[in-house]
């Protein structure tokens, strides 16, 4: 389990393999005595596992394997050296739970339609924000309400509006500092995970339903 809330931001440093499997090796800033083999890691959302830990000047580099069903479902098929995706270590009970619960299995691919620009006043300054506007697949739009939590490319964050299949989402200045959206723009696809509470509150609605009409 994860919450969403980016810890390190790391950047692919080799791409082996096909689309059957293919090995990743990201380079990062985390204390390799703290990632054990077998370790679990949200890399830009997906929950991977680290094959092989290697210190480096800085940090580690780790090497994740990467399944078909992962490189077909995810934006982890697209990733090249230089990439740089956002990090997550996973959940230790008696963390605080700043984000949201979030499992690192993605439930689809989302398109950014629209990045704007936004003025915010914080601690009496004004900082420019950016607002996105996102289109998610139709199977997914119905979980994804006004208020509610998202996942991101591995970033838990608000939604601000719902219209149809599309919703916003608002990036606050440090938010865009210490993580990829600075680098988003309008044509890129995010890893979505749609929120927990919401997936499992519409499956008991539907199998309520199914009863009900039976």
């Amino acid at each position: 389990m994860f919450t969403g809330l980016v810890s390190d931001v790391g950047r692919v440093a080799a791409v082996s393999g096909d689309s059957k499997l293919r090995r990743i090796a990201i380079d990062c800033a985390y204390d390799p005595a703290g990632i054990l083999i077998g370790a679990s890691i949200a890399c830009s959302g997906p929950c991977l596992t680290a094959v092989t830990v290697t210190p480096r000047a800085g940090g580690c580099t780790f090497e994740i394997d990467a399944a078909a069903e992962t490189l077909a479902r995810t934006t982890v098929g697209e990733w090249v050296p230089g990439r740089r995706v956002n990090l997550e270590r996973s959940l230790r009970i008696g963390d605080e739970l700043g984000g949201h619960l979030v499992t690192g299995h993605v439930d689809g691919l989302a398109e950014i339609v629209a990045r704007e620009p936004v003025t915010a006043r914080v601690d009496d300054v004004w900082a420019p924000s950016e607002r996105f506007v996102l289109r998610a697949p139709a199977s997914l739009a119905r979980f994804i309400a006004e208020k509610g939590s998202v996942c991101l490319d591995g970033t838990s964050l608000t939604v601000n509006g719902v219209s149809g299949d599309t919703f916003t989402v608002l990036l606050i200045p440090h938010t865009l500092a210490v993580t990829t959206w600075g680098e988003r723009r309008v044509g890129d696809r995010l890893n979505l995970e749609v929120d927990l509470i919401a997936r499992y509150a519409a499956r008991l609605t539907e199998a309520r339903a199914t009863v009900e009409a039976g």
